[in-house]
């Protein structure tokens, strides 16, 4: 395990960071060219645009997912009956990848297949759902899309965190009078930090990187206004044949991934203050 840490992750990571500061094309090359890839990445705009809608994108998608995700688990952690049955519904589109669920909900978001036509054909002819049509909303559809995807799996988190919670704390909350939600806001959200901060860092990390979510349902489009980095990078590997431009994008999502990390490695390795 030393060994593949050190060779396939450092290594490769490292061989990539490096063959970003070169000119190379479709194959590697040692032709050293400084922050030339760099400066070409930043003053591009398809770059640009693609930052702007993982900004937008990953925000709407962070806050959403992790709400709702809570909400799902705080129901699901008053005993239902058919509890098991419930989580497997919920968990179920974070089994599928992301290809599958962006062409299910293609095929949902489609004008002339989907809802709008379902809609229109019972009789509601001004019923409009073209979202991944339309440049100003198909971020919106991704959102959706996304957000249906991975709530099933920040709820299983966070029930693994309610869980953990000390049945004796809710009997004293109700002794003394404490509202159920000024409990779970003030009580019980501290005391799940750790979950909460690792959930964040999960989501955060997979935002990063969306790919194939964009891919399969909407390819980027239309025009690039649903263009991400991850393909960004592809695309210049694999189809404009620039293999230095793809790895110094590459490097910057990975730059940005340690943002992420690094706050938290600091709260939860960091020197714990004495209470």
């Amino acid at each position: 395990m030393v060994a593949i840490v050190l060779i396939v992750f450092i290594g490769c990571t490292l061989w990539s960071v490096w063959f970003s500061f070169t000119d190379s094309r479709s194959l590697p090359n040692g032709d050293f060219v400084g922050w030339a890839q760099y400066e070409r990445l930043f003053s591009a705009r398809r770059w640009k645009i693609s930052a702007t809608n993982l900004l937008t994108y990953g925000i709407f998608s962070l806050v959403f997912t992790m709400v709702v995700g809570f909400l799902l688990a705080v129901l699901m952690d008053q005993k239902l009956r058919f509890e098991d049955g419930f989580r497997t519904i919920f968990l179920y589109p974070f089994a599928l990848s992301g290809i599958v669920t962006g062409l299910v909900w293609q095929w949902i978001m489609n004008p002339t297949l989907g809802l709008q036509s379902t809609i229109r054909g019972l009789g509601w002819t001004s019923f409009t759902f073209d979202w991944i049509t339309n440049t100003d909303m198909v971020l919106y559809a991704l959102l959706i899309a996304g957000t249906w995807h991975g709530t099933g799996f920040v709820m299983v988190l966070m029930l693994a965190g309610l869980r953990s919670i000390d049945g004796e704390i809710w009997k004293a909350a109700r002794v003394d009078g404490i509202p159920t939600w000024r409990t779970y806001l003030q009580i019980v959200l501290p005391m799940m930090r750790g979950v909460i901060v690792t959930t964040l860092v999960i989501v955060g990390s997979g935002i990063v990187r969306t790919y194939d979510l964009v891919v399969a349902l909407t390819n980027g489009g239309p025009g690039l206004s649903s263009e991400v980095p991850a393909k960004y990078v592809i695309n210049y590997m694999f189809t404009a044949g620039n293999l230095g431009q793809a790895l110094a994008a590459s490097t910057v999502m990975l730059l940005a991934v340690f943002v992420i990390l690094i706050p938290w490695m600091i709260i939860e390795f960091g020197p714990k203050k004495a209470h």
